[in-house]
């Protein structure tokens, strides 16, 4: 049985309300009695799951560098979807789909960040390549806030292929590219469409960049 460790509030309190995955147990440092904390206690227990009053946590290695606010839980490994399978169940007619494609996005804390990002923007599934990005790992949940139990991640083999048949379903492809003409909020993305943001050093590849329906820009100051 494959499990991971979540921590932080935000990543915990998340995983118990989407209830997208198996929590085994939750463990909480003795001296923490916030609100926040007494909350999760009480989610916990309406859920029927363990929770243990304990002086050490037991955190991966990352948690020992980061703030994990008192708070872990033995959970099952993030469940990521497959594409066809939800467009086969929630087809364009009727269905307004949002994606978030990420093109070698590597670094895990860009990846949380963007994922929280996303979901306050209404993005409903984001698609990462499975090389050459960043994983859903407990360091993306606490980046994200805990937002990446509300989104639904993707993997896919080919970034291409995958621009390619979300065109063939009727999607507008939009490549966020900072030497476009027209900015984003100049530009008409209603409807079903998927943006693409490129990774930290060379932005959108040049074949993905190609594949998109056009391109715009999000302006920045200075």
């Amino acid at each position: 049985m494959k499990t991971e460790i979540l921590y932080g509030i935000n990543s915990v309190f998340e995983a118990l309300k989407a209830g997208k995955r198996r929590i085994y147990e939750i463990y909480i440092e003795e001296s923490k009695t916030s609100k926040r904390i007494l909350e999760v206690i009480k989610f916990a227990k309406s859920k029927k799951i363990p929770v243990k009053k304990i002086k050490t946590l037991p955190l991966n290695p990352i948690a020992r560098i980061s703030q994990h606010q008192g708070i872990s839980a033995k959970v099952e490994p993030y469940l990521t979807f497959d594409l066809t399978d939800i467009i086969a169940s929630e087809p364009l007619n009727g269905n307004r789909h949002f994606f978030l494609l990420l093109d070698n996005v590597i670094d895990p804390r860009n990846l949380g960040a963007i994922i929280r990002t996303a979901l306050g923007a209404g993005v409903d599934s984001i698609i990462i390549p499975k090389d050459r990005s960043a994983l859903p790992t407990p360091a993306v949940s606490k980046t994200s806030a805990g937002a990446i139990e509300h989104v639904r991640l993707i993997r896919v083999t080919n970034m291409v292929d995958t621009i390619r048949f979300l065109k063939q379903q009727g999607l507008w492809i939009v490549g966020l590219d900072k030497g476009a003409d027209k900015t984003i909020y100049a530009s008409d993305l209603t409807g079903s469409i998927a943006i693409v943001i490129g990774g930290e050093e060379k932005g959108i590849r040049p074949l993905v960049k190609k594949n998109c329906d056009f391109l715009v820009s999000i302006p920045q100051k200075g």
